[in-house]
């Protein structure tokens, strides 16, 4: 069998593979598990495999990589093409496997596939047309038939980093259990404080029956900060405690620290595995299906606005104004808008609105005020920001995280509605303003979440004992897979508003699309949408 390989490698550019095979050559023989030896191997590698050749074994083959002008074309794969995670033997290729612990375990004796196999891979896109290609896959998660860790050598390490979340107690519990119960883990710490308790904040052993009930509590048992990652003082902390296998929960900051750390340990030569487990509430999160805590935060959002509804429908022109989280993304208004059926009006970052004039706002609430007599907005904490900056003293710092620090876009709404009513309308309001923020954070997960949660720590821990480091875990159209960080950290999930989700939305509430001023949408709106918006136009003329 003859390979072709093109390799694109720059000092501070991810390396891209393409692997195909001449026609003439002999039968394909397996292909072990490709690896990369190269210094930047944690960024993205795309593997493209005909079907037929798809890592075979558990153990990589280097491949050696010829120039971009040697590839040859194979047209058996379809477009196929693997984004892979790294490996520690792309660094460390001497390290020897050991059976998996599983192999012998009486919970998993009655399943029929213990172990995954080494060929499966998720689809990023199920729904796909006659002759499109296969496009991008992921490989899946589960446990491995060979692991790179002895149970009795595991020191693993969890840390919470970012703002609080339903489920991450559960999270913690999971690892620790999961570690504990497949593989035969003892040793696990829990670092307090986020990343800067690596090097300045007390460590705490965790046990299965230390963590056993926290999953019932809200926040995080191991505590949480923003900012403070040094990679060099992180991993001199890791490397001195004899750490070898690091989980990290949080958000897109928290990951990119998770890729620094992954890379300074492979600079390093250490057998350490690092993973990521993806958690933001407001389902951000690029790739995976949806972040943990996400449908809890929905769930308990219907309470303040079944409140709000039900303040504003037992008085004469009742007002009620909700805020939820979202900065960048809408999708707990949103989905909460679709759960509750009584909300009027909702808004959020990605969907430009505008308040006076014809199909405006103010001029929408008046309209259902007439109807109904009573009116419920509810609004993403990141909506508006452009108009509160022009009425109030603009912020332009960032929160520890990296954050844009927002203003009070609910307040301001609130101000701005009982104004028009008051001074123009001449009209009698009973407003009510309602910011469950930080009661929705605090809350323990639903069911759902603690079942997903559990999941995501479970695949995480199959993940580092079979020798994978530098990816996160999560669900990719309901099937869990491990990807590499830099995928969910190049961009931030949002919501489409092409998307037939929003349609429903929109149908729901019969909300204006505000989309008759082209020119302020114009400012807040992506290509996709303002494309769609100008064919609106031109089929109008």
């Amino acid at each position: 069998m003859e390979l072709s390989l093109s390799s694109s490698l720059h000092s501070n550019t991810p390396a891209s593979f393409y692997l195909s095979t001449n026609s003439t050559s002999p039968p394909r023989q397996n292909l072990g598990l490709f690896s990369a030896a190269a210094s930047n191997f944690s960024s993205r590698v795309l593997l493209k495999f005909n079907k037929s050749s798809i890592l075979r074994q558990p153990r990589p083959v280097i491949v050696k990589s010829q120039s971009s002008s040697e590839i040859t074309n194979d047209n058996d794969d379809h477009g196929f093409v693997l984004e892979d995670v790294p490996h520690l033997t792309s660094f460390l290729p001497d390290l020897p496997p050991y059976p998996n612990p599983l192999k012998y375990s009486q919970a998993y004796a009655i399943v029929k596939n213990t172990f995954v196999s080494p060929e499966d891979v998720v689809a990023q896109q199920i729904v796909v047309q006659k002759g499109s290609p296969r496009g991008i896959h992921f490989r899946r998660a589960g446990p491995r038939e060979k692991v790179y860790f002895k149970p009795e050598q595991v020191h693993a390490c969890i840390v919470t980093c970012g703002g609080l979340c339903p489920g991450i107690n559960t999270v913690i519990r999971e690892i620790v259990c999961g570690l504990h119960n497949m593989y035969g883990v003892d040793d696990v710490l829990g670092i307090q404080g986020g990343y800067r308790g690596f090097y300045s904040q007390n460590t705490i052993k965790l046990t299965p029956k230390l963590v056993n009930d926290i999953h019932k509590r809200g926040g995080t048992f191991l505590q949480t900060s923003r900012g403070g990652h040094d990679t060099k003082k992180i991993v001199d902390n890791i490397q001195d405690r004899g750490i070898n296998q690091v989980y990290i929960i949080g958000g897109d900051g928290t990951h990119k620290g998770a890729a620094a750390i992954s890379k300074e340990v492979e600079k390093r030569g250490l057998q350490v595995a690092v993973v990521g487990i993806p958690k933001t509430i407001d389902n951000d999160i690029a790739v995976i299906d949806k972040s943990f805590g996400f449908d809890t935060a929905v769930e308990e959002a219907q309470r303040a606005i079944n409140a709000a509804h039900v303040e504003a429908e037992c008085v004469a022109n009742g007002v009620g104004i909700v805020k939820l989280m979202g900065r960048y993304s809408g999708f707990i208004a949103m989905f909460a808008t679709l759960a509750s059926r009584d909300v009027d009006c909702c808004l959020i970052p990605e969907s430009p609105f505008y308040l006076e004039g014809q199909g405006g706002l103010l001029e929408y609430v008046e309209q259902r005020l007439k109807e109904n007599g009573h009116v419920l907005i509810v609004l993403a904490e990141g909506a508006g920001q452009e108009y509160v900056s022009q009425s109030a003293q603009a912020v332009n710092g960032t929160d520890a995280s990296g954050n844009r620090l927002l203003l009070d876009v609910g307040l301001w709404l609130t101000q701005e509605v009982k104004d028009h009513f008051t001074n123009v309308r001449k009209m009698e309001i009973n407003l009510k303003y309602i910011d469950p923020t930080y009661m929705i954070r605090a809350i323990p997960s639903n069911a759902y979440d603690n079942i997903y949660c559990t999941l995501l720590a479970q695949s995480a821990v199959h993940g580092t004992m079979a020798g994978y480091t530098g990816f996160t875990v999560g669900p990719v159209n309901s099937r869990h897979a491990y990807i590499p960080i830099n995928r969910v950290t190049e961009k931030t999930n949002t919501v489409r508003l092409t998307d037939r989700m929003w349609a429903r939305l929109l149908a729901s509430t019969n909300q204006p699309s505000f989309l008759q001023k082209c020119e302020i949408v114009r400012e807040r709106a992506d290509k996709e949408t303002m494309e769609v918006i100008d064919d609106m136009r031109i089929t109008s003329i």
